[in-house]
């Protein structure tokens, strides 16, 4: 395939239009044309630059990319409408970044670093779980972590029928009739480090996730936001790099357990809520 060349499929979703799996289905329902003509090859290749491609007669324009990193703050969810909800990220967002989607979820009550950006392809792999993206949490739960509790989340626990992946903890202190610890996953389940907390009888009071992939919030106040630098950029491309997703399944042969591939669909993981 030429350099300028690429497929329809990839095109609609690297543009913010839909997700890989959902341009398909676009494409499949003859929903696409190029250049005036219906489309329904989703392999087919396009020219970005001279082709003229339409969704349901509109004409997809070829974005520059954006990649916005927001301290979410607690009580606000993660989506762009939710009429049960009083708000959303997007009402604390400029309303130039509307056309964002969020990389992954955090739950209302969950507070810290969420990537926006309208990579689709990015978007795609930095959430499918064959790619296996750390994340990383700052935690505070009731009661003391005894050695057996901080075994058995390291370990992997049974959570709704199905065992986590091995966690990694850190930096475990006390705070007051609190413990405060930082808990480092690569899997993205609903809920899934409150789960974890409660299976050892204890309950999360406030968690914030503080890194994403080489991503660090670090003293960024919530409900604020910056652009990622060039270096940010070019580091979370390199992460969802073959070669790179290759090294860390040899380095944790846990990240390549069949069961959690059949257990974490896309659609899972973009609407997980931590």
């Amino acid at each position: 395939m030429e350099d300028n060349l690429i497929r329809l499929q990839v095109f609609l979703s690297r543009n913010g239009v839909c997700s890989r799996r959902k341009a398909f289905d676009l494409v499949m329902a003859k929903r696409v044309s190029v250049n005036g003509q219906q489309v329904a090859e989703p392999s087919t290749p396009v020219d970005p630059r001279k082709d003229k491609i339409c969704v349901d007669d509109k004409v997809v324009t070829a974005k520059a990319y954006t990649y916005i990193l927001f301290n979410k703050p607690q009580g606000c969810v993660t989506t762009r409408e939710d009429r049960f909800a009083e708000r959303t990220v997007f009402d604390l967002l400029p309303s130039e970044f509307r056309h964002l989607v969020p990389v992954g979820r955090l739950d209302k009550d969950t507070e810290g670093l969420l990537l926006l950006t309208n990579d689709g392809d990015l978007t795609y792999k930095l959430t499918h779980p064959r790619f296996d993206i750390d994340k990383m949490y700052l935690v505070k739960m009731t009661g003391t972590l005894e050695p057996k509790d901080r075994q058995s989340l390291e370990k992997g626990i049974v959570v709704e029928g199905r065992r986590t992946a091995p966690a990694r903890i850190q930096d475990a202190r006390r705070a007051g009739n609190d413990t405060e610890f930082t808990i480092t996953i690569h899997e993205g389940r609903k809920r899934q480090i409150r789960l974890m907390v409660a299976h050892i009888g204890k309950k999360v009071t406030f968690l914030q996730r503080i890194a994403q992939g080489p991503l660090r919030l670090g003293d960024l106040k919530a409900g604020c936001w910056r652009e990622l630098t060039d270096k940010e950029i070019q580091s979370l491309q390199k992460i969802v790099s073959p070669v790179k997703r290759a090294l860390r399944q040899a380095q944790d042969p846990s990240r390549r357990s069949p069961e959690r591939s059949r257990g974490n669909t896309l659609h899972e993981i973009r609407t997980t809520n931590l």
